[in-house]
């Protein structure tokens, strides 16, 4: 939620190239690393030597959040801000480069696959520690992998380790070297294994077995109560302000000079209160680099980046997606009384499809996005050329045929409100994220859009964490805005947003009722493309699925917009991806050109 979040933005987690399976033995990997044995005062260790700019050692890095974290946990978060921070603190097997979008060795240095593509053997690197200085060794991988895969945890990455309705099993053949059986082949399966950050078994054991493992690492942990493989560690937590973190001594990695990764010292994140104050405090110098920038404090910006030394870019669509959905969940009995009457209207897909109609996303992306931004039908944005449908015909919008659609499903108009057929006044609120300016813009616009159909919606802004609550836990709301981004531009990061038990199926997340044909041919399809090696065959499901959103609605699709960044001129490496994590994707090459403190000591 791989991940999706708004959560991430999706919430908050990204590509074109794909490496399938073939049935060879063995595969090669991409053009920018190489495997690398090596020797440091310790004792022998697999580094991983990686190719870029040679940069300059210490200084701090100093970012923005628009909220802080949730949790540093990486087998339950779903939103942005915890999974940006625990990125920087935790490491996977096999890897995205997200330039090149293809797989690269990771904590795994190399691996090879069966004739039948249902195994996989991965080597580990040899003499890793981590960050606390303790040996990673095959354990942690098992451990970690029996941990995502436990249902008590509810970790939203389980969906993508179930294959054919079996869990992929996980063997250790000695100290570095595992083995993992899939039920049934697996189509790109080494992707999967970018979104699984290898936890320490030596210090999650204990929670794991008193079953407290989902509840570990929470915000308020010490920094010695945590351990990770990535470039950096937990330094501080200062609740409402900010996260400090410090370079990792241990960390494996190395530029071909030899110098150990990362350059930086260290990394301070401020929680800022939206995106214009992100802004803001870039444009003031206050930060080093800015990722999500909305269209209009690009736009500002723009305007005295020379002056004030920062470059910007504007990548073009990425993987991130507005949608407007409503609330299917069973209601519980002691909930909103008006909820049942609601969902009559909102389960039908003539309803839904008025809705859209009624929406004039060109206007959202003119007005909200300055242009910064696609219209959208489905779930699969131009930027992920691959992958997306292009028979799918951009959304239309108009008024005539959204009351057209009402008038078939039974509505009516008296005195200019849009009546059911109990006479009821169609009205509902829309839950959006206050931090969010764009979405709240579109959230009003679309307020308006459906007053021309004679429906009184209430946009209602909620805090972040309060927003998501709504949506993934008390479920009380009626109709929300949520932005997802992909982790990956394959078909198998959509699966626990799509299929009707995924973690992130927000506008179902829980009912008593059975699953409609269409979606029950969904969940078929999206189980039925993770084992098809065949890209053209895959490709070919992957359509249908679209086809079936498309026609049935499940959410109302709106933009994708533009990938905005920028970054001060003094950030060397700065490599800028349309997959998340758009800036500090390669934050252990990062390095700045002239040292500068922390805000703290200024």
């Amino acid at each position: 939620m791989r991940q999706k979040s708004e959560i991430a933005k999706r919430l908050g987690n990204l590509f074109v190239t794909f490496f399938l399976i073939t049935g060879a033995p063995a595969y090669p990997f991409a053009g920018c690393c190489q495997d690398d044995a090596g020797k440091d005062s310790s004792g022998f260790h697999d580094f991983l030597t990686v190719h870029g700019e040679i940069g300059r050692s210490g200084g701090t890095l100093v970012i923005s959040q628009r909220s802080q974290p949730k949790t540093l946990n990486p087998l339950t978060a779903t939103d942005t801000s915890s999974r940006e921070i625990i990125g920087l603190l935790m490491a996977d097997l096999i890897h995205i480069n997200r330039a090149t979008q293809m797989t690269e060795p990771a904590l795994a240095k190399s691996w090879t696959a069966s004739a039948n593509g249902k195994q996989y053997t991965l080597h580990l690197r040899r003499g890793l520690r981590f960050s606390d200085g303790y040996p990673f060794t095959a354990d942690d991988v098992v451990f970690t992998f029996q941990s995502y895969l436990d249902q008590k945890i509810h970790s939203p990455q389980r969906d993508l380790l179930v294959i054919s309705g079996k869990p992929i099993a996980v063997k250790k053949l000695d100290a570095y070297t595992v083995v993992f059986t899939l039920a049934e082949p697996y189509a790109a399966a080494e992707r999967l294994f970018d979104s699984i950050a290898i936890l320490p078994r030596h210090v999650l054991q204990r929670d794991y077995d008193q079953g407290t493992l989902a509840g570990a690492w929470g915000l308020g942990s010490s920094p010695g109560q945590m351990a990770g493989l990535g470039p950096f560690r937990l330094k501080e937590y200062i609740p409402g302000q900010r996260i400090v973190l410090e370079r990792n001594p241990f960390y494996w990695k190395r530029d071909t000079n030899g110098n150990r990764l990362p350059y930086l010292d260290g990394i301070v994140s401020l929680f800022v209160a939206n995106a214009d104050a992100q802004a803001m405090r870039f444009e003031a110098g206050e930060t080093d680099i800015i990722s999500g920038l909305n269209a209009a404090d690009f736009a500002v910006l723009q305007k005295d980046r020379r002056r004030r030394h920062f470059r910007l870019c504007d990548l073009g669509p990425g993987l991130e997606y507005s949608f407007l959905f409503f609330n299917l969940n069973t209601a519980e009995p002691s909930g909103d009384p008006a909820l049942p009457v609601e969902q009559r209207w909102f389960r039908q897909a003539a309803f839904r499809h008025a809705i859209s109609s009624a929406i004039d996303r060109e206007s959202i992306v003119r007005l909200a996005y300055l242009g910064r931004a696609h219209p959208l039908s489905v779930q699969v944005t131009p930027g992920n050329r691959r992958w997306v449908d292009r028979a799918i015909p951009p959304p239309l919008h108009s008024v005539s045929r959204a009351r057209n659609l009402m008038r078939q499903a039974g509505f009516a108009w008296k005195s200019g409100s849009l009546v059911d057929s109990g006479g009821r006044n169609v009205k509902f609120s829309i839950a959006v994220n206050a931090g969010n300016t764009q979405q709240v813009q579109m959230a009003t616009m679309i307020q308006q859009d459906l007053k021309q159909l004679g429906i009184e919606v209430v946009v209602i802004p909620l805090e972040f964490h309060t927003f998501l609550d709504r949506i993934f836990t008390t479920r009380k709301y009626e109709a929300a805005i949520m932005a997802l981004v992909d982790g990956d531009a394959d078909p198998n990061s959509e699966m626990n947003v799509l299929i009707s038990n995924g973690g992130t199926h927000v506008w179902s997340l829980q009912s008593n009722t059975a699953p409609a044909p269409w979606q029950r041919e969904i969940d078929r399809l999206m189980q039925e493309q993770l084992t098809a090696l065949n890209y053209r065959k895959r490709k070919d499901i992957y359509d249908r699925v679209q086809e079936l959103v498309w026609k049935n609605l499940p959410a109302i699709f709106l933009v994708s917009p533009n990938v905005l960044v920028g970054a001060k001129d003094r950030i060397g490496n700065f490599q800028p991806a349309i997959l998340n994590n758009y800036t500090l994707w390669n934050v252990e090459q990062l390095f700045i050109l002239r040292n500068r403190m922390p805000p703290e000591s200024r």
